[in-house]
């Protein structure tokens, strides 16, 4: 992991056509901006590991609906 420390207004650039900016600086968050070509997806890190979760539910929701019927097909 690359540790770089950025004032208010300082940037970063990555490949050449993505930046980020820091935008705000308060006492438990810090806001950033970042700029980058349409066909490229910024997503939050949390909202990936929430749909993971939500896969994984899913899919043992599935398999647990599989067992039950199962078992009633058995009775």
């Amino acid at each position: 992991m690359l540790v770089i420390t950025r004032k208010t207004d300082e940037s970063l650039l990555i490949a050449d056509s993505i930046e980020v900016t820091v935008l705000e600086i308060s006492k438990d968050r810090v806001k950033l901006g970042v700029s980058a070509p349409k066909d490229i997806t910024i997503i939050r890190y949390e909202l990936i590991t929430t749909q993971n979760a939500n896969r994984e539910s899913a899919v043992l929701s599935k398999n647990a609906l599989n067992a039950l019927l199962n078992t009633a097909k058995k009775q």
